[in-house]
């Protein structure tokens, strides 16, 4: 049985978001506010089926995907791009990814304990998000 992500995850720790929002095409003065950000993600699983939710002062998104089908996603309060996403396990990460525009897009998320990890990708940029379980 995979891991279950259900819950709510406050943000403790934003490695390279800068070099990640370049890389996606995110422009200066979005990237000025979205540095000083502190997301909140909730998590809604039901076996394979997701509802993610990320929270912030300034957009909220929502994503809802079912293991292994593929769906359009328009990144909407991001960077407004259409793409082709699938997410699959890989042990007990999910781990996504986004054909479009952008080479080399997509993210993994991993549970170490109540440590919530978020690697996120886009052409040669790695950001890495921690998250401590709330709820």
């Amino acid at each position: 049985m995979p891991a279950n992500y259900s819950g709510t995850w406050d943000m403790v720790d934003n490695q390279n978001f800068e070099g990640y929002m370049v890389a996606v095409g995110i422009d200066f003065a979005t990237r000025k506010v979205a540095r000083m950000l502190k997301p909140q993600k909730v998590f809604e699983q039901d076996g394979d089926s997701f509802i993610i939710k990320t929270f912030t002062t300034l957009r909220n998104y929502s994503c809802s995907f079912k293991i292994g089908e593929e769906f359009e996603e328009i990144t909407k309060g991001l960077d407004n791009r259409k793409c082709q996403t699938t997410v699959n396990w890989d042990n007990d990460k999910l781990v996504c990814v986004q054909k479009g525009e952008k080479k080399n897009r997509g993210w993994t998320h991993w549970m170490e304990g109540d440590t919530l990890y978020l690697e996120l990708r886009c052409e040669d940029q790695i950001c890495k998000q921690t998250y401590k379980r709330t709820a």
